[in-house]
């Protein structure tokens, strides 16, 4: 059975950083194409960063240079750095990797930025 859990969401003010990981189990993130979105009330979930199996690496342009995701192949956790965090960033942050052509989302994580 596979599961993706998110955590490190929270408060933070405008400026700040947060850095959120998800941690998987009954998959492995290596060599997968895996991704965060993230879904602000009334908008629809948008993608925001994503790395191919091979490990190339693609942001929404709202948060490049801001945000990096990274790939711990050891502890099998897919990472999202935020930096410099606004608050239209605020949003449920969800993790996302798919094998064998099956998607798997995580329960998300709340993330809020206050001005």
């Amino acid at each position: 059975q596979v599961q993706l859990v998110e955590s490190g969401g929270g408060l933070v003010q405008a400026g700040g950083s947060l850095r959120l990981s998800c941690a998987a189990s009954g998959i492995l993130f290596n060599g997968k194409p895996n991704a965060w979105y993230r879904q602000a009330p009334g908008k629809q979930r948008e993608l925001v960063a994503s790395v191919t199996s091979l490990g190339d690496t693609n942001y929404a342009d709202s948060v490049k240079g801001r945000f990096t995701i990274l790939r711990d192949t050891a502890k099998n956790t897919l990472r999202l750095q935020m930096n410099s965090l606004k608050p239209e960033d605020t949003a449920v942050y969800y993790c996302y990797a798919r094998s064998d052509f099956t998607p798997y989302w995580g329960q998300g994580t709340q993330v809020t930025v206050s001005s």
